[in-house]
């Protein structure tokens, strides 16, 4: 199945984990949860998939995928986020960064 099409069902069905950094980059924009859930979920893509340079990440080479998306408004909103599975299960998707395109 498609990581988008991943992505995008596990925050529709509230499987979404924002990091504190990803709280705070969000409020300073003045985005809400809902703006950023709006923005990922009307994505046409994934705008491109890198590798974790965090010395805090839980294991190497732990990919981060970047994601551009609009709200239905038309604020576009840039998120970074991993798809996190446990028990060979898609739990959440963690957002590392949300916030306004610089």
């Amino acid at each position: 199945m498609d990581l988008l099409v991943r992505i995008k069902r596990a925050v529709v069905a509230g499987r979404i984990v924002f990091t504190q950094k990803a709280v705070e980059e969000r409020t300073a924009d003045s985005l809400s949860e809902q703006d950023v859930r709006e923005s990922i979920v009307n994505a046409a893509a994934i705008y491109k998939s890198i590798r974790s340079t965090s010395r805090q990440r839980t294991r190497s080479r732990e990919l981060l995928h970047v994601i551009y998306g609009t709200t239905y408004t038309g604020t576009v909103v840039y998120t970074k986020g991993k798809l996190l599975v446990e028990r060979s299960v898609e739990t959440y998707y963690v957002l590392i960064s949300a916030k306004r395109p610089e």
